[in-house]
């Protein structure tokens, strides 16, 4: 066929008209007909069981476009009945019974209110209630932050309403938030004049899971990032040239530690040069006076030679690159596009005059992204890194500029439709949920700072902004605060960072700031290779536990009242969270005492049988423990009958597709999982994805397990994979067998679990596995784990046996006993019957050691508290 310009303009409109529809067809700002009820001037709209609509207008015209935060009315008409009696409107659904007193007009508290009776709370709300019970979400950022205060101010920290609150309700009041108007880029337009009232209101009880259901129906899903950015992130605010950005990477390699994001600091491009500065050596304001050369649009060749070169290196080596932007000042003339952008601006190049930042015009959102950053992009930048520090106001009402920067730079990614959008920036307030990441600022260098960010991160959760990344390690030291060179600090801010959203290390321009692991000494470089580790290995159950954010709003990391609201405990142990359906996470944020090799911490565990992580140890939960961790563990309990999802190691996101999927099964009657995955960085994530259903019930001595068949599709998708198997807890069982065949099988001592090896096995086919186990009383092995291994850990202390040698060998030989049950688990009963009498025994002898060794005293009193 001859190719006209007419085609190819044709096949150009058909890709952009394509594009503009996977854009706009997820959500639908007008409602069914069937939801609306209209009276006069009030129009109500029931868009779930538990969430209304209500609105007032005194020229008796009501907005059907979406507006910043709710963009979806188009849902399931739920089921209500309509009625008027005496005057009054009624609108009952399951939920919740709204009462209003016709032709009475505007809103007030006197002709509205609204019976709530659901998720085992029955109250009632008069419009204009107000709420202290309110749980609240979060703030735009951390910066200049100790902890929850600012140090410039001595302010603790404000965070905003969230949807989330013990009263069982909540109202937000949308009516002077902007529009979004109905163009193939939905662009932001102001509310139209007239007063108006535009309510939401969510009726929940205690079910808050159910609460943010709602508010993800209206106002979108929590966005799914691509797969590597789970991963681990380098930066550091550094004027880092192209072969020390080559040497961290091979550093990485040398130390066999995982890196998927090179987040390259703003000195990517020009930051310095000559008429930039006073003569007193300060810096110049630039046009729009802010410092010279803090925005920039153009590459420093002096420090990248050639930029093309550099970014397909990452791209060969599967690193994703983030650059950072501080686009505030607009394009200043020194600007390697300026010319081009400012004719397109209407500007003449030859007057100098710079193009001021306008985020909210159309025309100068399109240039930005058209002439300065696409063709970054093609080059091999994956996503950026918006910096914004500015001002809190734009061009139109109501819009925040940090906002509205997130919104056209997600947007501008899904209109592209190459890759899953993904942002890096501060929270722009409610519907910011929709455009992830969040970086959460500049805070100090200090345990107050590491304490708050667990509360911080997971009180998110209550306006959706699942996914904060934090400076792990802190940012900076200012005014006499702050520890930049205490290793424990940076240990125990890596451990937290695995149980966080992103992991993600930073701090700002200091020689003596290190954050390389392989810098610290061996102990604790051991400590963080260790966690490192462990974040790529729980990939399979994080990403599970993404997807779940995306189709049920439920974060990652959530606070504890998310799934025990009646339990005061849960909303009084704020330090504590659930990092997704399994794990529960007290991370330590307190330094251990001097020659003391453990913190005790305390945590409380909610109803039901839960499984201490670092040693296996079982405990009946509504309670409250306090238990000794070591510096290289962190106080995480898993729940019974968990089925984890794990992977081999890997150092890449990207490395390989999941051809080895391991099950970790916790000790429990019955439980279930249904791991999730897709093609990891396209958007077809939200048609195309798969499912694999695994579940688990213990009969009698036996525990049976189902593999079920995937479900669902997606490009990549595997038609075979190999599958081990992980019972923790257990004794070596009598038999395993595999879809009615008899296989072998492994056994851990030190883990103290069976491990069954499936090999390769079709996605397609159900796989069933009978493990009988033996009659053993499997509490003898409640932890046992950590009794060997912190036992041995003494052993490594003492280093060399003091004579008489033969006396402390017995200890040694205890303290190997999960070896012993791995060469032979034919013996493991008998070991594990016998080890208990061994272990006080072990006891005994260091305790009448330490008069002669006193530094084996901190030592017994720790395995004492096993």
């Amino acid at each position: 066929m001859k190719t006209t310009k007419t085609t190819i303009n044709l096949i150009l409109f058909v890709v952009i008209f394509f594009n503009s529809m996977v854009f706009c067809s997820q959500y639908n700002p007008i409602a069914d007909d069937k939801a609306v009820i209209v009276a006069d001037d009030i129009r109500v709209t029931v868009l779930t069981p538990g969430l209304i609509r209500l609105e007032w207008s005194e020229n008796k015209k009501f907005e059907d476009r979406a507006s910043l935060t709710f963009v979806n009315r188009s849902t399931n008409v739920p089921q209500y009945k309509v009625s008027k009696n005496d005057g009054t409107l009624e609108v009952k659904t399951e939920k919740l019974l709204l009462k209003y007193k016709l032709g009475t007009g505007k809103f007030t508290k006197d002709n509205l209110s609204i019976d709530i009776n659901t998720g085992g709370l029955n109250t009632k709300w008069h419009f204009d209630d107000i709420d202290n019970k309110n749980l609240l979400g979060t703030a735009r950022t951390l910066d200049a932050h100790n902890g929850h205060l600012n140090y410039e101010k001595n302010e603790k920290l404000a965070l905003g309403q969230g949807i989330i609150s013990p009263s069982g309700w909540c109202a937000i009041d949308d009516s002077n938030k902007p529009l979004f108007d109905n163009s193939d880029w939905p662009w932001v337009t102001a509310r139209p004049d007239g007063q108006r009232q535009d309510i939401y209101f969510f009726s929940y009880g205690y079910d808050y899971k159910a609460a943010m259901k709602d508010f993800i129906t209206v106002a979108g899903n929590i966005a799914l990032p691509p797969k590597f950015a789970f991963g681990i992130w380098w930066s550091k605010y550094w004027n880092y040239d192209d072969q020390q950005f080559r040497d961290i990477v091979e550093q990485f390699q040398r130390y066999d530690l995982g890196l998927d994001v090179l987040v390259i600091d703003m000195d990517w491009h020009i930051s310095s040069s000559p008429g930039w500065y006073e003569p007193n050596g300060q810096m110049k304001k630039d046009q729009a006076g802010e410092r010279f050369g803090w925005t920039g649009f153009t590459w420093n060749k002096n420090y990248f030679p050639d930029p093309e070169k550099f970014l397909a290196w990452t791209n060969k080596n599967s690193i994703k690159t983030c650059m950072n932007l501080h686009p505030a000042s607009g394009i200043q003339p020194h600007e390697e596009k300026y010319d081009e952008f400012a004719k397109i601006m209407g500007i003449d190049p030859n007057t100098k005059k710079y193009v001021p930042f306008d985020i909210v015009n159309k025309d100068f959102a399109k240039a930005y992204m058209e002439v300065l950053l696409h063709p970054m992009e093609k080059m091999g930048v994956d996503f950026w890194w918006l910096d914004w520090q500015q001002w809190s106001t734009t061009k139109i009402k109501g819009v925040n500029p940090t906002f509205y920067l997130n919104y056209v730079h997600f947007s501008d990614m899904e209109r592209q439709n190459n890759n899953r959008p993904l942002i890096f920036h501060r929270w722009g307030g409610l519907g910011n949920h929709r455009y992830q990441i969040g970086f959460s600022g500049d805070t100090i260098i200090s345990w107050e700072s590491l304490a708050y960010q667990p509360y911080f991160t997971a009180n998110a959760a209550n306006v959706g902004f699942g996914f904060w990344s934090h400076d792990i390690g802190g940012h900076y030291c200012r005014k006499g605060l702050g520890e930049p060179e205490n290793p424990e600090l940076y240990t125990r801010w890596i451990q937290y960072g695995v149980f966080s959203p992103i992991f993600r290390t930073h701090a700002t321009a200091s020689q003596e700031i290190e954050r390389r692991p392989w810098a610290y000494p061996m102990d604790y470089f051991q400590a963080m290779r260790k966690f490192y580790d462990l974040r790529y290995s729980l990939m399979p159950y994080i990403y599970t536990s993404a997807r779940q954010a995306y189709d049920a709003g439920i974060s990652i990391c959530r606070p504890m009242y998310y799934d025990w609201p009646k339990d005061s405990n849960a909303y009084t142990y704020t330090n504590q969270y659930m990092f997704g359906d399994s794990f529960l996470v007290n991370p330590v944020v307190a330094p251990m005492q001097k020659d003391k090799p453990y913190i005790s911490q305390k945590t409380w565990l909610p109803k039901g049988k839960w499984i201490e992580y670092e040693t296996g140890k079982e405990f009946e939960g509504n309670i409250t423990i306090e238990r000794p961790f070591a510096l290289d563990e962190i106080p995480v309990y898993v729940k019974a009958g968990s089925i984890i999802p794990t992977m081999p190691k890997i150092n890449r996101i990207d490395e390989k597709p999941l051809d080895t999927m391991i099950l970790d099964i916790y000790p429990g009657d019955n439980g279930s999982i249904s791991v999730y995955e897709d093609a990891g960085n396209d958007q077809k994530y939200k048609n195309e994805f798969a499912f694999t259903d695994i579940n688990f019930v213990k009969k009698d001595s036996s525990i049976e397990i189902n593999i079920m068949p995937i479900k669902g599709k997606f490009d990549g998708m595997l038609s075979s994979r190999n599958y081990q198997i992980r019972l923790i807890n257990t004794f070596p069982p009598q038999s395993v067998s595999v879809n009615d065949r008899e296989i072998n099988f492994d056994y851990d001592g030190r883990e103290v679990a069976t491990i069954i090896n499936i090999g390769k096995q079709s996605t397609s086919e159900k796989i069933n596995i009978i493990v009988k186990q033996s009659n053993e009383d499997t509490a003898k092995l409640s932890g046992l784990k950590g009794k060997m291994k912190h036992l041995h850990r003494f052993v490594d202390f003492v280093g060399r046996s003091p004579q008489p040698r033969y006396e402390f060998e017995s200890i040694i030989s205890t303290s190997l006993t999960g070896t012993k049950m791995t060469y032979n688990p034919a013996d493991a009963v008998d070991l594990v019957n016998n080890f208990e009498t061994e272990y006080d025994n072990a006891l005994e002898q260091i305790k009448s050691k330490t008069a002669k060794y006193p530094d084996w005293l901190p030592y017994l009193e720790w395995l004492q508290l096993r």
